[in-house]
């Protein structure tokens, strides 16, 4: 038998009930009980979530900014197939994209722009702030108020109101979360787990360890150029398609990054500014551009403060990673040798673990050998801040340093002929010079760097860049050590040498007299070095056609060094070789051929058979003999010293190209053209792929293989051949170069042998006027191109 319940009449509220029954209990209990002074509020009691119904499409993304989507085609599309793929599933399937990138790079507005595009395809879309713990649970908490309008849900933790809203979403199917700029997947991990039937999007820097919560990442690189060109003028509000080239040197500048960009445009919107002026403004202002918002609102993200964050939290996890990037700031942006940051740690490896988090956030790229990384990631870390502890004048300056010295240590020894260092130097390069173009020449110390890297740039022909390197590196030891410092002498004399590859041989003679006048004072007659500048002075008064005096000094320098030396010292058989090389270009065979025999001789007594030195005295004993008719001595010297360059230099040395060239030159002399073109054009083909299209050796192979055409009858390919090359070297070297000078010639001779005489004429007598002009009347080339004219003239037309 049950006890029935006494039912308890309802009050009018003006006072306590009549009955003596127990009430029954009272649930949603939503008022408020006055006791005296004090308010109390009942525990709020949500109702249970799959009870709760919201309008369809409810969400709470940020404004669409569409004129900021471009270029984004291709990753929209993959987005939208991860997630949108009809045939395969829906939207109350759980399927997870990440997305990962560069801070600034445009994630955000990707994940923006498709949630508002497919929005009516979910029953929600909400948009949560997954930077911390704490912000992911707000973000839930106030899709809880949403979902329950008219509730005060003030009073209730925001755990419990997250717990709610995941409880809702696993009732309500269908829903698109997007988890922005998450930092680290155990963040977001516990959510993901309950959340099973629906998509997400997550968006973060960091670009590891999504696999255990999602596919692949989806990498967001900086825009196509085009695509961010296009961004900046409808920002700017400047489509003038004449701006364009301008937009697109300031779009160069900023690296494509997205943020940048739209910085950079809505500045100039807001200033009524133009591209160049806020060009000009960036490269002299950095440090205030960074951290100046487009729209001038303080609060507003800048690309400073975007990356000031995330090195927090990389410094936070290792000094060394934020240490890394710093000195990383002073190369080039992209393919930097890994093993160019080796050696800055006690603890080996550590290098590596610190470059790893590095790119774990995106502030670099890296691979198995090289890193890249950003150009305004490089440009904010070098340009100091003293609010920000990463960007101290003091951490800027020990980057700078050891930027300097890592490259230092690494740099391969002789740089014109050590070639298995080449690869190493042309690795290097781009950094050097990025380095440099970073530091003030009035603040540079390391000449070292300076030195070598012109003669590197003049073994590769490089000769504009090369000499303005020795330029700078002559200023910058005449700065740290005086003007009459062996070191200041020694980057004088390279300049020198820049300016006598180059052509400039007034110049070169004026330098080379200097130093050699300093050494003598200062060093004395007899010092090698002196002895060395007096042998540069007399090569170039040959280079200009002063044989007399080129041969006076030859012959006295060998006197002194034999003295002072001794027979046998390399630098006695080099001035022996020069001699000789002086006698034959005054057409003295008769004393060069002698003495170019003497010094192979006591080159392969002194230094053997195979030194780089007995080579060349070899080759140009061969070069002699044909040069006296005598082929029959001439060709198998060659052939030999072609053997020899193949099996101790490589096929693509400097001398075995030369070697190569000298062969097919010794049979193009007797006539055998059979066997002259091949290996000419074998010549040109190795010369490009060792040297380049530009260097002077490939240009010189190419207009010695359009001699040998020419020789065969084949006028149309030498006419062709002879054309460019006259164009490229008056591009690479320079109208009054002498190589040109001997192309404007050989040209003429091609038309001539054509019987175009039109065009012969007025070439010959154009470069008849340049010989005697930059060589002198004397010299051989202005001979010859003399008497090429005299023939010329003298044929019918």
């Amino acid at each position: 038998m049950t006890d029935d319940i006494a039912q308890t009449p309802a009050s009018d509220g003006s006072g306590a009930s009549t009955s003596g029954a127990r009430s029954p209990a009272v649930n949603n209990n939503y008022g408020a009980i006055f006791t005296g002074d004090t308010t109390v509020k009942a525990p709020l009691v949500l109702p249970p979530p799959a009870d709760v119904t919201c309008p369809h499409a409810m969400h709470n993304l940020p404004r669409p900014t569409p004129h900021q989507f471009v270029g984004r085609e291709r990753e929209m599309a993959i987005l939208e197939q991860a997630l949108q793929s009809r045939n395969e599933q829906t939207a109350t399937q759980v399927v997870t994209q990440t997305m990962s990138g560069l801070g600034g790079v445009g994630k955000t507005t990707l994940a923006l722009h498709y949630a508002h595009s497919h929005r009516p395809d979910y029953t929600t879309v909400w948009w949560i702030n997954a930077e911390t713990p704490e912000t992911i649970t707000d973000s839930l908490a106030q899709l809880t108020t949403r979902a329950n309008p008219g509730t005060d849900t003030g009073t209730t933790a925001g755990d419990a109101l997250a717990q709610w809203a995941l409880a809702w979403l696993d009732a309500h199917p269908g829903w698109l979360l997007v988890f922005d700029n998450a930092t680290h997947p155990d963040h977001l991990a516990p959510y993901l787990a309950r959340l099973t039937n629906g998509h997400k999007i997550i968006t973060s820097r960091l670009t590891h360890d999504w696999d255990t919560i999602a596919g692949r990442p989806l990498h967001l690189d900086v825009l196509p150029p085009p695509a961010a060109i296009s961004l900046l003028c409808q920002l700017a509000r400047r489509n003038d398609p004449a701006e364009h080239p301008a937009a697109g040197e300031l779009a160069d500048e900023l690296g494509h990054l997205p943020l940048a960009l739209e910085q950079a445009g809505t500045h100039i919107r807001r200033t009524r500014g133009t591209y160049p002026g806020y060009l000009q403004r960036f490269r002299t202002q950095t440090a205030r551009m960074l951290n100046t918002p487009g729209n001038g609102d303080p609060h507003q993200t800048t690309i400073a403060l975007t990356w000031r964050i995330t090195l927090d939290t990389i410094a936070e996890r290792d000094p060394l990673a934020v240490r890394l990037l710093q000195i990383m700031a002073w190369l080039a942006p992209h393919d930097i040798p890994r093993d160019l940051l080796d050696g800055l740690a006690d603890d080996p490896g550590a290098e590596a673990d610190a470059l790893a988090l590095l790119n774990d956030f995106s502030m670099i790229t890296l691979n198995e050998s090289t890193a890249s990384t950003h150009r305004l990631v490089q440009a904010v870390t070098r340009t100091p801040d003293p609010h920000d502890p990463h960007r101290t004048e003091q951490a800027i300056q020990h980057a700078q340093n050891t930027a300097a010295t890592q490259i230092r240590n690494t740099l391969p020894n002789t740089p014109e002929t050590n070639t298995t260092g080449w690869p190493r130097w042309r690795a290097l390069l781009p950094h050097i010079s990025a380095y440099l173009a970073h530091t003030p020449s009035d603040t540079d110390t390391n000449n070292l760097i300076l030195h070598n890297t012109a003669l590197f740039l003049l073994s590769q022909g490089q000769l504009s860049q090369a000499t303005g390197y020795a330029e700078r590196s002559t200023a910058v030891s005449a700065r740290l050590h005086g003007e009459d410092h062996p070191d200041t002498l020694t980057s004088r004399s390279n300049l020198a040498y820049a300016y006598e590859s180059a052509g400039d041989l007034e110049r070169a003679i004026h330098l080379y007299e200097q130093i050699l006048i300093a050494r003598v004072r200062v060093l004395g007659e007899d010092h090698p070095d002196t002895l060395t500048s007096r042998n540069n002075l007399a090569n170039t008064y040959e280079s200009a056609g002063d044989l007399e005096r080129a041969i006076r000094m030859h012959e006295q320098n060998l006197t002194d060094r034999r003295r002072v030396l001794g027979e046998d010292h390399p630098d006695t058989l080099t001035s022996r070789n020069n001699l000789a090389n002086a006698y034959e270009s005054a057409g003295d065979l008769e004393r060069a051929i002698p003495l170019y025999e003497q010094t192979v001789t006591n080159s392969v007594r002194v230094l053997g058979h195979d030194h780089p030195n007995t080579l060349t005295c070899r080759n140009n004993l061969a070069y002699a003999y044909r040069s006296a008719g005598d082929l029959e001595r001439a060709t198998p010297l060659h052939e030999q010293n072609l053997t020899d360059s193949v099996r101790l230099l490589g096929e693509d040395h400097p001398f075995t190209l030369a070697s190569r060239n000298n062969l097919a030159s010794a049979y193009d002399s007797a006539g055998d053209l059979e066997r002259a073109i091949p290996l000419y054009e074998q010549t040109v083909t190795n010369s490009v792929r060792a040297l380049g299209e530009n260097h002077p050796h490939t240009l010189a192979s190419r207009n010695n293989l359009a001699n040998a055409y020419e020789s065969a009858g084949d006028l149309e390919r030498a006419i062709r051949m002879h054309e460019q090359n006259l164009t490229d070297r008056r591009r690479v070297l320079g109208e009054d170069h002498p190589s040109t000078l001997t192309s404007r010639n050989n040209l003429a001779s091609a038309y001539d042998s054509a019987g175009d005489l039109e065009r012969a004429i007025p070439l010959y007598e154009q470069s008849l006027i340049d010989s005697v002009r930059l060589l002198g009347e004397d010299h051989p080339t202005t001979h010859i191109v003399r008497n090429n004219l005299r023939w010329s003239r003298s044929r019918p037309r």
